[in-house]
């Protein structure tokens, strides 16, 4: 029988790029035909001989062999070497994610088979298998060569485990020992013993903490040979040398014209001795080895920086305007390097650099010219170089056959254009580190909102498709009512309505229903009109099957703004959280940063002392981005310095209730998501009134909803006015005293327009190794991946109270790895350890939009809101939205679910939800009387 081996274009360069340790200790070329070898007989174990060449089979050895690569060279470096072992559990994952269940299981088996057939061996010969103490001789990139013996190897990884619980060095000596040889870079050395770690995360989740410390190893290596410093300082990472790192790597910095000349004028020694390299140990893996990557300055790719060298840089970048510098430098030092707070992605990349591009998201509207509609696209090329992201209004631009007076002719519509605009992000991406990203806005009322839905589907003319683009639906609240009482629904093209987009609140509904007088006299010939409900559930659909548009609604985001006096809000941004004004003159920015909120949980309480602290310094840190931040484009220059606005968010909230022993899915929680906000923003105005009083109020302050008392809470009233009680369903309960904060503003007034923020911290929670924003945990078990590779992330929480209940074991291990890292079926688990450590599709999504709620109240701008839903319907997602709607959330961001294939093996946990049940108006999952909440 002959057996189908794939041809794999790839394999020839990994052939030439990797080198597979064998057991003996051996290194060989790569060989993708014996990985396709190996997949076919586990694959015709499973089907039987007949199966073979079958198309089927030769499919799905070419695909899951082309997986295995692709991963291989994501998580490896050129010149790096893996051992044999890290492969074939490559490829058993590989099998794992195709569904291939039952040729995973033959290809274990097939592996255990062939290691008890090696146990009945005699040992090997090669003396790394044979012998404990041995000596290699290691080569640098010049050839030069120097011994390591055994001894030094297991002193690094001594090192590299002290202080952490349950982790084991001489285990991870007798697995690296299987990955070196004689002949190898010295640079792959720390690399072979990160792999023989690796594998041991999803059991002990400490090991993470290990291979951050063996990255540092390395890294400080890298620095000192940059520097010229290894005949001076040695090898092994140490907090005494740490402090000449610090100042030589600035100086280099600015030599090889990385970091602004400035910096030298700060007192460099008495930064030196305010670092705390002890931080270095709060560092898991995943969050080190994406600094590394990413975030680190180097030079001919070679770091520069330590990570407590690069805290300290970016805080001096942040210090640069204060009157006294130096100690400014230190107290953002603090706050970043403790983790309590964390700075966005632009400002940890652009600190303290030539370009300090410090803005995390731009705003634009984009006008209804040619000319305009170009520069627009500049625009967003611009500001995409410089690591923005972008949220570009649309609602302007004439609609699909609106005249052209210039040409007597018709107008192609917006489609055209966003296929432009999808391409620009795909082509100028945000400073070479990471992808450009821009989500496109239109209003309902749009003429072209139907083209628009179909944008991200996969069939259809691809010319009118934009796969690598966002986009949102801007819903005026007249539509959702128009929904609710099963009205019609009128589209427009916005030539022949331009105040339209001007409008919201009452005043749009009056013109609205005006336009539609004329339309139906005869006076406005383009247009069309169709059900509401028709066109919220093709909304509804392409949401679920394609993800967008998202959903985001137009008034809230205006009645309730603080800058209504200064013009109207027209989309909100790439991420869904920043909510402020646009125009011909003005891009919106928005600066952003992030409180750690599991870190300020203190004897089972939430801190108010250290939040507030915490606070007062971030918010100082946020506003001076404004003022040292490098604008591509002069209009958002004008639009920052004028208006002022940044964005707190927080990030680590599962992580508190995990602390508090809260489950996500309870009243406790949405009662911490109320407590823990009210005082983030009663801590964050103070703060930065307090800092108005010391710089002045913002220009544009007079006027504006902070200048006539009225505060985020306040402005509830103004959205229920506007929108109608009977389709208002918010908590306005308040617990602190917020007049001492109105009198604190009238006062001195306020020096940002807007304060708060939570954005999505996907990267920045993964740098402080804590969850994402405000999202559930996505699974207890799972592999990541992302620009820096793969990583095993084990929830340490679950491991540590499964560990108190000596639960935790191979078994479990076994278990959550085949369950996709969800506890729910495990039957020797505690319901209350179930319901604590519920993943984010075994908690109803209601839960979700019930804490978001309580958020939304305290917040004058908006969140970025995951929804998740294992098998949603058109009942749950019309439920789900319209409860988000009444609820008075401002924006949504993704919905997600699950695939089939995970469905299969969730199919014996109960629906959070109920299709056959009839719900109510308005679907509350904390009222009892709901008959769909039963």
């Amino acid at each position: 029988m002959s057996e189908y081996v794939p041809s794999v274009e790839s394999s020839g360069s990994i052939r030439q790029l990797f080198r597979v340790i064998k057991r003996n200790g051996d290194a060989v070329p790569f060989d993708s035909s014996k990985i396709a070898a190996a997949i076919t007989k586990a694959f015709l174990a499973v089907e039987g001989p007949s199966a073979s060449g079958s198309s089927r089979l030769k499919t799905i050895v070419t695909d899951v062999t082309n997986e295995v690569i692709t991963r291989l060279q994501r998580r490896l470096d050129g010149g790096s070497s893996v051992h044999i072992e890290e492969v074939q559990d490559l490829v058993e994952l590989c099998l794992m994610r195709h569904s291939l269940q039952k040729v995973a299981r033959a290809y274990v088996l097939y592996r255990e088979e062939h290691a008890r057939k090696r146990g009945q061996e005699t040992s090997s010969s090669h003396p790394l298998a044979s012998a404990e103490q041995f000596s290699l001789r290691i080569h640098d990139v010049d050839g030069q060569s120097e011994s390591l013996s055994s001894a030094q190897i297991f002193s690094v990884l001594h090192w590299a485990c002290s202080g952490l619980p349950d982790v084991d060095p001489q285990r991870l000596f007798d697995s690296a020992k299987k990955a070196l040889y004689d002949g190898m870079l010295a640079s792959d050395v720390t690399n072979a013993m990160i792999i023989a770690v690796r594998p041991l995360i999803e059991s002990e989740p400490a090991y993470t903490k290990v291979c951050a410390q063996l990255l540092l190893h390395k890294l400080w290596a890298e620095v000192t040979a940059v520097m010229s410093l290894q005949g001076q300082i040695p090898g092994a990472v140490s907090a005494e040398h740490y402090p000449v790192l610090f100042e030589t790597g600035i100086k280099y910095g600015v030599e090889f014209g990385l970091l602004a000349p400035q910096l030298l004028d700060f007192d460099l020694p008495r930064l030196a001795d305010a670092l705390q390299p002890e931080r270095d140990k709060q560092f898991n893996y995943l969050g080190l080895q994406t600094l590394y990557d990413r975030y680190f300055l180097h030079h001919n790719n070679s770091r520069l920086e330590l990570p407590q060298t690069f805290f300290m840089r970016v805080a001096m970048g942040l210090s640069l305007n204060e009157a006294q510098p130096t100690e400014r430098a230190i107290e953002f030092y603090h706050l970043l390097s403790s983790f309590d707070y964390m700075a966005s992605t632009p400002t940890l990349f652009n600190s303290g650099t030539l370009h300090p591009q410090l803005s995390s998201c731009y705003l634009t509207t984009v006008p209804d010219d040619l000319a305009g509609i170009y520069g627009a696209l500049q625009d967003n090329a611009l500001l995409s170089k410089w690591a923005g992201g972008l949220g570009n209004d649309w609602s302007t631009v004439r609609a699909l056959g609106a005249r052209i007076k210039g040409t007597h002719g018709q107008s192609q519509g917006i489609v055209p254009f966003l296929k432009v605009v999808n391409d620009t992000a795909v082509a100028v991406n945000q400073g070479g580190k990471r992808k450009g990203a821009v989500c496109v806005y239109l209003e309902t009322w749009h003429l072209d909102i139907e083209e628009f839905l179909d944008l991200r589907k996969n069939t259809g003319d691809e010319r009118r498709r934009t796969h690598d683009m966002n986009t949102a639906n801007w819903i005026p609240d007249l539509f959702m009512k128009r929904v609710f009482e099963d009205g019609n629904w009128t589209l427009f093209s916005p030539d022949e309505v331009p105040d339209l987009h001007e409008l919201y609140g009452a005043e749009f509904e009056v013109r609205y229903m005006h336009y539609e007088s004329e339309a139906q006299a005869g006076r406005i010939t383009l247009f069309k009109t169709i059900p509401a409900q028709q066109l919220w559930r093709k909304m509804l659909t392409m949401l679920f099957e394609t993800g967008h548009p998202w959903l985001a609604f137009k008034d809230p985001c205006n009645l309730r703004s603080p800058q209504q006096h200064c013009g109207v809000v027209h989309s909100s941004n790439l991420c869904t959280e920043i909510t402020l004004n646009t125009n011909a003159d003005e891009i919106a920015v928005c600066n952003l940063g992030s409180v750690n909120l599991v870190n300020h949980i203190r004897d089972g309480v939430l801190d108010p002392q250290h939040l507030e602290a915490t606070v007062n310094v971030a918010v100082r840190l946020l506003d001076n981005v404004i003022d040292l931040n490098y604008y591509p484009v002069e209009k958002a220059r004008n639009a920052n310095l004028k208006h002022r606005p940044i964005g707190l968010g927080m990030m680590g909230f599962q992580d508190a209730l995990y602390a508090l022993h809260i489950p996500y899915a309870s009243p406790e929680a949405v009662h911490f998501a109320d407590q823990s906000m009210e005082l983030l923003s009663f801590y964050a105005f103070s703060a930065s009134a307090r800092l108005a009083e010391e710089r002045g109020a913002y220009p544009s302050y007079t006027g504006s909803l902070w200048d006539q008392g009225i505060l985020p809470i306040d402005s509830l009233a103004l959205l229920k006015r506007n929108r109608g009680s009977d389709f208002c369903t918010f908590d306005q309960e308040q617990r602190l005293n917020w007049q001492a904060i109105r009198d604190l503003i009238a006062r001195h007034g306020l020096r940002n327009s807007n304060v708060l923020a939570i954005a999505p911290t996907a990267t920045i929670s993964n740098i402080v190794g804590v969850s994402q924003s405000i999202e559930p945990t996505y699974q207890n078990l799972f592999v990541k991946s992302n620009l820096s590779g793969e990583f095993v992330v084990t929830n340490p929480w679950l491991v540590q109270v499964l560990k108190e209940h000596d639960l935790w074991d191979e078994v479990m291990v076994s278990d959550l790895k085949y369950f996709d890292g969800s506890i729910a079926q495990i039957e020797r688990i505690p319901e209350d350890i179930k319901r604590l450590f519920a993943t984010a599709f075994e908690i109803d999504s209601r839960w979700l939009v019930e804490a978001a709620a309580r958020r939304q109240k305290w917040i004058d701008q908006a969140q970025s809101l995951n929804l998740y839903l294992a098998e949603p319907s058109g009942k749950q997602l019309d439920n789900l939205y319209k409860l988000a709607w009444s609820r008075g959330l401002k924006t949504t961001y993704y919905l997600r679910s699950l695939g089939a294939t995970h469905m299969e093996k969730q199919n014996a946990v109960e629906s959070a939800s109920n299709d056959e049940n009839t719900s109510p108006k308005f679907c509350s999952i904390l009222d009892p009387e709901c008959e769909a909440c039963q």
